[in-house]
């Protein structure tokens, strides 16, 4: 009814503040207000119906409308709604973290519950610290991570975090963290100081991993705890490592003996067609954060993996690892993630992601003859597509055309066109795309049809 929408509108601007949100864009317009999913799809309150191109926020694997997930929720919580894993446990927390720790690589065996990613990543940095404490190596705290990477929002993750205009607003933020360059090979050139083009993307690998040894040695091996690095990096429009990355960043780690934090938030529970991207990529962390797709959204949940290494000190005496989190491990959602995972081994959904992200790949590929996609770049379902103002030169676009390029038109009219995604610049201007793992050739080429009417739009306006 039009008089419950108008008091929503209402309700909405008055009330709600939304995450990462200019407000000021409402002053003239309406708050998008979706009210339901169904597979692929969701809905507004008019009833329109736009597909889910971004998987909500890189969270809904299996799609939306999943009774088996909800059943779940509801009988869980009829039964125990909630107790805390403070020196206590609950049979939902105990077979899921014994059921991840199976499908975790090598000994990866000890899982820490959180309620999203942010508290993973801030779990990881503080269980790093407190780790080489009680090793006798207690200088060891610095963290390093690659620039323009986003690990999380809290003061300690923002802090990691590689993207200088998040930050600024918030400082002083917690010290002792650094950069290393990211993967970005399309960019390599500008990245090396014109050292190599990106044309041998092994060499690459190799110069962007030996830069983690070379800030080590910056900052002193005995100060350095943890390097943080996403499998495919989000903040920037979706960078897989080159051939060899990570392999050279392992040996790395074991040499200065600093710790490999795999942070998959975004990368793990099938978004790269693996339940963690360093299967996919062939490398052994010590820590994996997630969160995102371990519910499929229909729940909170994160949680930090760790080697049984790690954990080690805490067994011992009167030690433990003096850190938690109120719903972290909630009875409701470990309840859901366990049936998103009989989800996913039942109707096969890893192996539908590897079956088909190389059509996703070339269907979105087709992109790449309008003049303004300069690059498309990503794997499994998680991609990126780089806008430029001219593609030979790969030159981008200033902050004022950026603006008015990404939140004065594409964000808008993707939405308006029926596609929910993501315009971003936190870096170079991109589209990034991340549907439910359950799409297929179909919703190919609905993304690719949409993209294409607005981005030759877009090409115009500039």
């Amino acid at each position: 009814m039009q008089q419950d929408y108008d008091h929503l509108q209402r309700a909405a601007k008055d009330h709600l503040w939304m995450h990462f949100t200019r407000h000021s864009t409402y002053d003239t317009s309406d708050v998008p207000i979706i009210v339901r999913g169904e597979g692929a799809y969701i809905y507004d309150a008019q009833g329109k119906r736009y597909l889910d191109g971004l998987g909500g926020l890189f969270v809904s694997q299996l799609g939306h409308g999943r009774t088996e997930l909800a059943d779940a929720a509801a009988a869980q919580a009829k039964e125990l709604a909630f107790h805390p894993l403070w020196s206590y446990a609950h049979p939902n927390a105990i077979m899921l973290a014994e059921r991840i720790a199976a499908y975790a690589p090598g000994d990866l065996n000890r899982v820490f519950f959180t309620t999203g990613g942010g508290e993973a990543v801030e779990s990881a940095w503080k269980l790093a610290k407190n780790y080489f404490k009680l090793t006798g190596k207690p200088m060891k705290h610095k963290v390093l991570s690659r620039t323009i990477a986003y690990h999380g929002t809290t003061q300690g993750a923002l802090s990691i975090t590689g993207l200088p205009p998040l930050k600024a607003q918030f400082e002083p933020l917690v010290p002792s963290t650094f950069r290393v360059p990211n993967t970005n090979i399309y960019r390599a050139s500008e990245t090396t100081g014109g050292l190599l083009d990106g044309s041998d993307p092994e060499a690459f690998g190799r110069w962007a991993a030996d830069q983690i040894a070379v800030q080590i040695e910056n900052e002193g091996p005995e100060t350095v705890a943890a390097v943080f690095l996403e499998p495919v990096q989000n903040a920037g429009g979706c960078f897989p490592p080159p051939p060899g990355y990570f392999q050279r960043v392992r040996e790395i780690c074991d040499e200065y003996d600093v710790l490999l934090v795999s942070d998959e938030v975004i990368c793990a529970y099938g978004r790269l067609g693996y339940m963690f991207g360093a299967e996919r990529y062939g490398y052994q962390p010590d820590i994996i954060t997630s969160a995102k797709g371990i519910t499929s959204g229909y729940a909170p949940l994160g949680a930090m993996i760790t080697s049984d290494r790690l954990m080690e000190p805490f067994l011992q005496g009167a030690e433990m690892f003096a850190h938690g989190f109120t719903f972290g491990g909630h009875p409701v959602s470990t309840a859901v993630a366990m049936a998103n995972f009989d989800v996913f081994e039942n109707e096969h959904i890893l192996e539908h992601v590897r079956d088909n992200e190389g059509a996703f790949r070339s269907t979105l590929e087709r992109l790449l003859d309008l003049p303004i996609v300069g690059d498309v770049r990503g794997d499994g379902y998680f991609y990126g597509i780089e806008l430029v103002k001219d593609k030979d030169t790969r030159e981008t676009f200033n902050e004022e055309e950026s603006e008015k390029l990404l939140r004065g038109f594409l964000s808008k009219a993707l939405y308006d066109e029926g596609l929910y995604c993501r315009a971003d610049d936190r870096g170079d201007p991109v589209i990034q795309l991340s549907p439910p793992l359950i799409c297929d050739q179909t919703h190919f080429d609905e993304m690719e049809q949409i993209l294409r009417t607005v981005l030759d739009k877009a090409a115009t306006l500039l």
